[in-house]
């Protein structure tokens, strides 16, 4: 059955060639995605030999005359089996492409095992025909045969008992690239920085995910699959190809990105020699996003998968790992829609401590620099994160940076939203952190103790002040000398505040008495100024000259 197959696919190309020059026909068991620009399938006129060598694509997959992955679909047309051209209202396909009846080649399990490898080849092909799914109407009965063909595909590459060859692989990568690799819609970089909100907008649902889905599962377990030898699959799995893949994690729909995460995990894993490049190519991402776009839908992902990264890291850290926390990782602090990553992204930096305390001083004076001044709930994510980067802080690193820290700390005792000042209480329930407190409060509570006494006297919030007089009762547990001489020097500069508003008011109200008085000598001389002006009038008058 396969070898009539193979049979007729050559014959019904080599007439279809001879019949017409501009466009190449090709049987429907291999329904080719033809490339109508220069250069690629199709222009020759030749169709895929029955011996399994592909299309005449370069290494790494078909790419179009831009360098991109992936078939560009022009005016071409596919005939049936028997060589026939198909009709004017044949099936339309990607963009703008004609071709014959669409039908499933034979199961796996019908063809003899020395012929598997070569429907293997013919089933990818097919599927790099693409669909369009913007109206679900259309074309429902060739969408199916081609997802139960995605499935039969991943069923074989699952189920693979010996090495794939480069043909193979060649083929894998273009039907991948076929599938994968597209432009988001022009709405989809439209959305201005300012106005973007991911928690807000609905979450958007890619209209090809029936077959993207199996795609992506298929492209997992060509990657994870055990028969791919590495050495020969970066090949095809190239820099460029994991370009376009990282592209990717800008979709809208999570699910996509969910498998790009896992999949980049993997090919990271497996191809040691796209180790930096992934690292640098990640790194660029981050770099556009905090200097430009300031909107990128895959941060959360690619920092996830850089947490696991990171944790592999050997010590010591090289130099470019500790250029990459503080020139990609600390800054990812500023941008607002942080909140969307932010938890990968304190796991990151909590693991760059973890490896190197010496990097707990450059972290927190980095938090400091991007600390939020009106937003609350950033402030809030600030504060967790300190928590857990002060937790892995040794005693040398903390006193480094306490005092800037503890500045900044006060401020957030002393703010009027509870939630801030609560979770800055919070820091006094850790051990840890109430031990590197203890130890330096000779230079910590002197900072510090205006802002406790101040929520003592007049926090608005319960809590809050209950927090607070606990912190007191901390420092004063430890040391009662200190906190009696913080009191009394706050109560002093308390006294000399007072002295001096007393004083302020004195000189504001002796100003305004002596703006008064001058406005009423100004008030009299104008007056006088008048009355001259009016009797020099009068006098020079035509009446008072007559008489």
């Amino acid at each position: 059955m396969i070898k009539q197959i193979f049979g007729k696919r050559k014959t019904s190309s080599s007439k279809a060639s001879s019949q017409n020059d501009s466009s190449s026909d090709v049987g429907y068991s291999s329904v080719n995605a033809l490339n109508s620009g220069g250069g690629g399938v199709g222009n020759s006129g030749k169709s895929s030999s029955a011996s399994g060598k592909g299309s005449n694509s370069g290494s790494g997959g078909l790419k179009s005359s831009n360098g991109n992955y992936g078939p560009q679909l022009g005016n071409a047309s596919v005939v049936s089996n028997q060589g026939k051209k198909a009709g004017s209202g044949g099936l339309q396909g990607g963009q703008g492409m004609n071709f014959g009846v669409y039908e499933a080649l034979p199961s796996f399990r019908d063809v003899p095992s020395s012929e598997k490898q070569n429907l293997f080849v013919m089933k990818l092909d097919m599927c790099c025909v693409l669909f369009d799914f913007s109206d679900a109407s259309k074309n429902l009965k060739e969408k199916e045969i081609k997802r139960q063909t995605l499935l039969e595909l991943v069923d074989y590459i699952s189920s693979a008992t010996s090495k794939f060859n480069e043909v193979t692989m060649q083929e894998i990568t273009k039907m991948v690239a076929a599938n994968l690799f597209r432009a988001f819609p022009s709405s989809h970089d439209n959305k201005l920085p300012d106005v973007y909100d991911p928690e807000d907008d609905e979450p958007a649902m890619e209209p090809s995910w029936p077959h993207l889905q199996i795609v992506y599962e298929f492209l997992l377990r060509f990657v994870a699959s055990t028969e791919t030898d590495a050495k020969l699959a970066k090949r095809y799995i190239d820099h460029s190809f994991v370009l376009r893949l990282l592209d990717l994690f800008d979709s809208d729909d999570q699910r996509e990105r969910e498998y790009l995460k896992t999949i980049l995990h993997r090919i990271y894993g497996k191809f040691m020699v796209h180790r930096p490049f992934i690292r640098k190519s990640i790194n660029n991402i981050f770099y556009n996003f905090i200097s430009e776009t300031v909107r990128h839908n895959g941060i959360a992902e690619l920092l996830e998968i850089l947490g696991s990264i990171i944790n592999g890291f050997a010590l010591p850290l090289k130099e470019e790992h500790k250029l990459f926390l503080v020139r990609a990782l600390i800054p990812l602090h500023k941008p607002k829609s942080v909140s969307m990553y932010h938890q990968q992204l304190s796991y990151c930096i909590t693991q760059f401590v973890e490896k190197d305390i010496k990097l707990a001083d450059t972290v927190i004076r980095g938090l400091l620099k991007y600390w939020p001044i009106t937003n609350s709930s950033k402030e809030v994510m600030f504060l967790g994160e300190l928590e857990e980067v002060l937790e892995a802080t040794q005693a040398a690193e903390f006193q480094r940076c306490m005092v800037r820290l503890f500045r900044q700390i006060g401020r957030c005792l002393n703010s009027s939203h509870f939630q801030v000042a609560e979770r800055t209480l919070f820091l006094w329930n850790n051990d840890h952190i109430r031990t590197l407190i203890t130890q330096n409060r000779k230079i910590i509570l002197p900072i510090i103790f205006p802002a406790l006494e101040k929520n003592t006297r007049s926090h608005w919030n319960q809590a809050v002040h209950s927090l607070t007089l606990n912190v007191r009762k901390i420092f004063i547990d430890a040391d009662q000398a200190l906190f009696d001489e913080c009191l009394a020097k706050f109560q002093e500069e308390e006294l000399k505040g007072k002295e001096k508003l007393e004083k302020r008011e004195l000189t504001w109200k002796r100003l305004e008495d002596m703006a008064a008085s001058k406005a009423v000598g100004n008030e009299a001389v104008l007056v006088s100024k008048m009355s001259s002006v009016a009797i020099a009038t009068s006098t020079n008058s035509p009446k008072a000259t007559s008489s």
